[in-house]
């Protein structure tokens, strides 16, 4: 998956949660996917919306009621459901899940497997502007997912940030491969 499809796919809270739960087996009904996110109502209708304009889910054609639709997994939907699941996996305590649900976490992390200087991140998730990466950087700094360093090797220091800890889990969950 590319970097553009993991920003298209986490720009919604419970995008990430749905396809996890999919993948592990759960049944594409819309009332036992929101009793198991915890969502609301229309939080889990948003994100059920946006992953099937994404072409991850598609509707269960003989399947369901026409007001309770029941979804299926695209072959897309296969792939974006693995890594997911193995993003979800690496994040089992509910208060940290709340970070992971924002929008720019996982992206920022897919990107910092190795030291990045902020223009660096902002030019590669171009439709981020410098406050919400900043205030993610210092979300993600804060719960020590994300470590700065400063460089003084060079005539004017700079940052740097790359992924520690949960936030190298979450990178390895993710296998860009090309970047």
């Amino acid at each position: 998956m590319d970097i553009k499809s993991l920003v298209k796919l986490t720009s919604r809270a419970w995008s990430l949660n749905i396809l996890a739960l999919m993948h592990e087996g759960m049944p594409g009904r819309q009332a036992p996917l929101l009793a198991a996110t915890s969502a609301s109502r229309t939080s889990f209708a948003s994100s059920l919306d946006h992953l099937v304009e994404l072409g991850f889910l598609e509707r269960n054609p003989g399947h369901g009621h026409p007001l309770r639709p029941e979804f299926r997994l695209t072959p897309q939907g296969v792939e974006a459901a693995a890594i997911a699941s193995r993003i979800v996996k690496a994040v089992p305590d509910d208060r940290e899940f709340a970070l992971l649900r924002r929008s720019w976490t996982v992206p920022i992390l897919a990107l910092t497997a190795s030291p990045r200087r902020f223009s660096i991140i902002k030019s590669d998730l171009a439709p981020i502007t410098d406050r919400a990466l900043s205030t993610s950087l210092h979300q993600l700094e804060e719960r020590e997912w994300l470590r700065r360093e400063i460089v003084t090797s060079n005539r004017l220091p700079f940052p740097t940030y790359h992924a520690a800890n949960r936030g190298i889990e979450i990178n390895r969950a993710i296998d860009l491969g090309v970047r």
